[in-house]
């Protein structure tokens, strides 16, 4: 599980590598990568839950993690999420899909098909649901801190008319 988590951290930073993601972005982009990939791993293995809830799982703690560094980095969200979830994209999901196809078995090829966008769903609204909650966290913060400012304006205004 280790191995596979630290394979999937290379993965990672080659993909970043190609995608232009530069210095420390780059490695915490990877070190997220590595992380889904073990909760992954951890979900579907060692608590033997379905596939689908291992792959909601692991998008929710790698978009979890990306919102974080982008917040602590002062970077955009976006490089981290994009590298936290490239271990988790069902390419061979889709290339068994079309490979049902082309041989001609239907009913597999549905089922695979099926299964794939379902893992695609999930991952999407894995991390539809961390972006959401953080930008309301963020807008409620702001909210918080604006309703404070103007409590200040109003006794500066009160104090200084005397």
């Amino acid at each position: 599980m280790i191995v596979s988590s630290i394979y999937a951290l290379i993965a990672t930073l080659c993909f970043g590598v190609l995608s232009n993601i530069r210095g420390r972005d780059l490695i915490f982009s990877s070190i997220g990568g590595g992380i889904t990939w073990f909760i992954y791993l951890l979900t579907f293995h060692y608590f033997h839950s379905s596939i689908i809830f291992a792959y909601f799982m692991a998008s929710l703690i790698g978009s979890l993690y990306s919102e974080i560094m982008a917040r602590v980095l002062k970077t955009p969200v976006t490089s981290f999420v994009i590298g936290a979830i490239i271990p988790l994209v069902p390419g061979g999901g889709m290339y068994n899909t079309m490979f049902e196809t082309v041989q001609g078995n239907i009913d597999g090829s549905i089922e695979t098909g099926i299964q794939t966008l379902a893992i695609a769903g999930t991952i999407a609204v894995g991390v539809f649901s961390v972006s959401s909650i953080s930008k309301a966290y963020i807008l409620f913060k702001r909210k918080i801190h604006m309703q404070k400012l103007k409590i200040m304006k109003n006794k500066f205004k009160t104090n200084n008319s005397r």
